[in-house]
């Protein structure tokens, strides 16, 4: 699907030409035949927008010719919800900047680009295709980070249920927010590396004007920020997930320590019984009318008395 936008009066319009738009955005579903168009009619490579429709390209830049591509992953929800599955995923915006013209490249329903649809983006200009890009990496971050404080605070409800119960739920829960605290750690860091290279080979020629390029260097430093927030949390899940293996595994042994003496005590008794079950003529007491009552008592007190001893050893030494 190929949408054409023109910017008047401080808002997006549809256009039917694409030649007299100012951005064209791209999304699926979109065929070859619309592909290879587009790309022909603007002399840039079709690899260009198929690597931008594929969830595992990483972010980069390329120049080719008189275009311009760069590509930047963003977050995203995961419409598979699934419990082994992640609750955020990160798939990649393709931005090709060819004759004065922004193209776009996503995944269909990327909220980065719906805030930009929907003019809910302050200060956005289609037609000054340098500071699209800026606010383009400004609202990735931001969505990065609110991505990051949904899945904190996901994750401090999880433990707080995990802590008065001892379901799988919750664990399957946790392991969906670490899954999706990978894709970020993995994102934001391709992502920064792809700034600071745009920075420092100056691909958006910004060293001429200071308010864009203040603009870019607080887009580095929010995701330098996105990063190690993101860092910090996988840190902190991987320790909570520990402590809890710890405490499962003691608590397990505890039980299986319990268990055990509760066989030993019961098995005392039982194999006195068993003595006196066997079929044979000269067993002592087998003519004392009150033999049975006595067996009891002798199997009672050696019952207590393991328990006696059992709680001895249990107790702290000075």
């Amino acid at each position: 699907m190929i949408k054409n936008y023109t910017y008047e009066n401080g808002a997006l319009k549809m256009n039917p030409s694409s030649n007299e738009s100012s951005w064209i955005h791209i999304c699926p579903p979109i065929s070859q035949a619309e592909i290879t168009e587009i790309s022909e009619n603007f002399d840039f490579p079709q690899d260009f927008i198929t690597d931008s429709l594929d969830v595992d390209e990483r972010s980069r830049y390329e120049k080719e010719d008189n275009s311009n591509f760069i590509l930047i992953n963003t977050p995203v929800l995961n419409s598979e919800d699934k419990p082994n599955e992640a609750i955020y995923i990160t798939v990649p915006i393709g931005i090709i900047l060819v004759d004065g013209i922004i193209i776009t490249i996503s995944q269909a329903n990327n909220p980065v680009i719906d805030k930009f649809l929907d003019n809910r983006v302050k200060g956005f200009n289609p037609n000054d295709p340098k500071q699209f890009v800026l606010k383009l990496f400004e609202h990735n971050v931001f969505s990065f980070l609110d991505c990051l404080k949904k899945l904190n605070l996901k994750r401090n409800l999880i433990e707080q249920e995990l802590y008065n119960s001892s379901r799988n739920k919750e664990l399957k829960q946790l392991l969906r927010v670490e899954k999706s605290l990978v894709y970020f750690v993995n994102s934001l860091s391709s992502n920064d590396l792809l700034m600071m290279k745009m920075k420092r080979t100056d691909f958006l020629k910004l060293r001429d004007d200071e308010e864009l390029t203040d603009m870019f260097e607080d887009s580095i430093i929010d995701n330098s920020q996105a990063l190690e927030m993101s860092n910090v949390y996988t840190n902190i899940l991987s320790g909570t997930m520990e402590a809890y293996a710890s405490i499962v595994s003691n608590n397990l042994n505890t039980f299986i320590q319990r268990l055990t003496i509760i066989t030993i005590i019961l098995m005392v008794p039982t194999l006195v019984a068993s003595f006196y079950g066997m079929n044979l003529d000269y067993l002592p007491m087998s003519d004392n009318k009150y033999a049975f009552y006595l067996l009891i008592f002798i199997s009672i007190l050696i019952g207590f008395i393991l328990i006696w001893f059992f709680r001895r050893e249990r107790k702290p030494k000075a």
